[in-house]
């Protein structure tokens, strides 16, 4: 499984006491504003073992708060009896925990029961806040945020998945608007430094604790796309046989190739004509930037293009040289990728649209260390046979 290291490691957490109550309650209630439209039948289905019932995210989620924060409060005392059980994901620290592929057998409970928790860890953590939080517990309280954010995410990758699985193609949003015409960007490469760099957040801003700390490492001679690889250049690697072709992919990919019978991107119909999104089916762009594939059907189109995936280091110097940080996030309201809209060699979509693979292991920093007590076990215990992604997609906040 792939791991994202966050587009931004650098959000200011110098703020108020009370900019920190108003930060909370906006966080919060986007996740609440992300399930309007859904029906209860919708958010407790779990459609595969990777995906999580959107009722589990939502209660989660609250957990956390109240395992992290309240909890941190002596004297404080379970709002739920009983529901760390089902609602801790992985922290062996806290205790024992549902089986993650079983979450969708978890009817009870409600939806209903599960908003009363969410609103009820909401008023004690708003309330804990204006009593006054020390500088720990402001962190702690930062991390839940950012952690929150993460499961807006999972939200809507999850709610795309059970949605495609349905015969009937459920629309979870339509399009706020649509998309103007753009002339394609062709494909340059931009030269990148070599020699020595730094990388990784520095000391000021939060970050997390996989994103520290800044060091050194070297860069050999290289060239990054100015642009993400978009769906007619995917297309063409399709239709010239990349997933028959055994000589582009590495072994354990092309072992999953064959095991699972994949001959396209992931929500492409089989005429290459039209993909699943959370507005429902629509026509493929060409020109917007290929989603929904794995690190290897990655790494085998760049073998096929006589190319390679930038290494984590070269992506960051890339990117951290560029002014700004906008892109096509979820506050777009687009739910897909966008074909980029201006033309020149100026990288682009290098922050939103897709998340982006680097050929770069998930593996510590020089000089890691994981967060005191049980959010070590957030980062650090992952680190394991996984690939580095970077940058944020359509669907991240």
């Amino acid at each position: 499984m792939p791991t994202n290291r966050p587009a931004d490691a650098c959000k200011p957490c110098d703020q108020s006491f009370t900019d920190l109550a108003a930060r909370y309650e906006r966080v919060r209630a986007q996740s609440m504003s992300l399930v309007e439209g859904l029906q209860p039948e919708d958010c407790v289905v779990q459609s595969m073992p990777d995906t999580s019932p959107t009722k589990w995210h939502l209660a989660h989620t609250s957990w956390f708060f109240e395992e992290f924060v309240l909890g941190a409060r002596a004297g404080h005392q379970p709002l739920q009896p009983g529901w760390s059980y089902l609602f801790n994901s992985y922290y062996q620290s806290v205790g024992p925990m549902h089986a993650r592929g079983a979450r969708g057998l978890l009817t009870r409970p409600t939806l209903a029961q599960v908003f009363a928790y969410r609103a009820a860890v909401d008023e004690c953590v708003v309330r804990e806040i204006e009593r006054g939080i020390d500088d720990e517990r402001a962190a702690v309280l930062a991390i839940g945020l950012q952690h929150e954010q993460q499961h807006q995410e999972l939200i809507l990758t999850d709610i795309l998945h059970t949605f495609s699985i349905n015969p009937l193609e459920p629309v979870f949003r339509a399009r706020v608007a649509p998309v103007a015409h753009v002339d394609e960007v062709p494909m340059v490469y931009i030269d990148g430094p070599e020699g020595i760099v730094e990388m990784g957040a520095r000391d000021n801003g939060f970050a997390f604790d996989n994103e520290r700390p800044r060091h050194r490492t070297l860069l050999q001679p290289h060239a990054i796309a100015n642009r993400p690889v978009n769906n007619g250049e995917f297309r063409a690697f399709v239709e010239a046989g990349g997933y028959r072709n055994a000589s582009l992919w590495l072994s354990e990919g092309w072992n999953t190739v064959q095991r699972n019978g994949w001959q396209r991107p992931f929500y492409w119909s089989e005429d290459l004509d039209k993909r699943f999104t959370l507005g429902g089916r629509v026509r493929i762009d060409p020109l917007a930037p290929v989603c929904h594939v794995s690190f290897f059907e990655a790494d085998a189109f760049a073998r096929w293009a006589g190319k390679r995936l930038p290494t984590e280091a070269e992506w960051e110097t890339l990117a951290a040289a560029q002014p700004a940080r906008d892109g096509n996030f979820v506050e777009s309201g687009a739910f897909v990728p966008l074909p980029p809209n201006s033309a020149g060699s100026n990288p682009r979509q290098l922050f939103g649209d897709v998340w982006e693979w680097t050929s770069s292991p998930y593996v510590a920093y020089p000089g890691f260390k994981p967060l005191g007590g049980s959010l070590g076990e957030y980062n650090g215990k992952f680190m394991s046979g996984q690939w580095i992604l970077r940058g944020g997609s359509c669907a991240t906040p």
